[in-house]
């Protein structure tokens, strides 16, 4: 019916995605990204720079493709064990993860939307 082929993993070659944008205020919503969402989007950034998938930082890290997943599209806070675990498995301190969310922020111009009002 079909023919089948082979595929070699250690000969493929891997082209990081282009980084994703920073969610910024907008005035429809009027808000800045959150902690959750730019430090994930730095994690994934740096796993797809260098050409990883998510199977091998989790393992790596102790933690379920599933989390690790849902942290990097910022859908669930990491605790700091968790962040330092998923950036130490791509050769990252958390003085660096916190660096460069710092620089994304800052890249993207955003800027403190005011006070925080948490419901009760």
């Amino acid at each position: 019916m079909g023919q089948l082929i082979s595929f070699d993993r250690e000969r493929a070659v891997r082209r990081p995605s282009p980084a994703r944008p920073l969610p910024v205020p907008s005035p429809a919503t009027g808000r800045e990204p959150l902690w959750r969402e730019v430090s994930g989007g730095v994690l994934r950034d740096e796993r797809q720079r260098q050409g990883r998938t998510l199977a091998d930082v989790a393992g790596r890290a102790g933690m379920s493709v599933q989390h690790l997943s849902e942290v990097e599209r910022g859908r669930k806070e990491a605790s700091s064990e968790m962040l330092a675990a998923a950036a130490g498995s791509l050769g990252l301190d958390l003085a660096e993860l916190t660096r460069r969310c710092a620089l994304t922020r800052a890249a993207a111009g955003a800027t403190p939307a005011g006070p925080v009002r948490l419901a009760a």
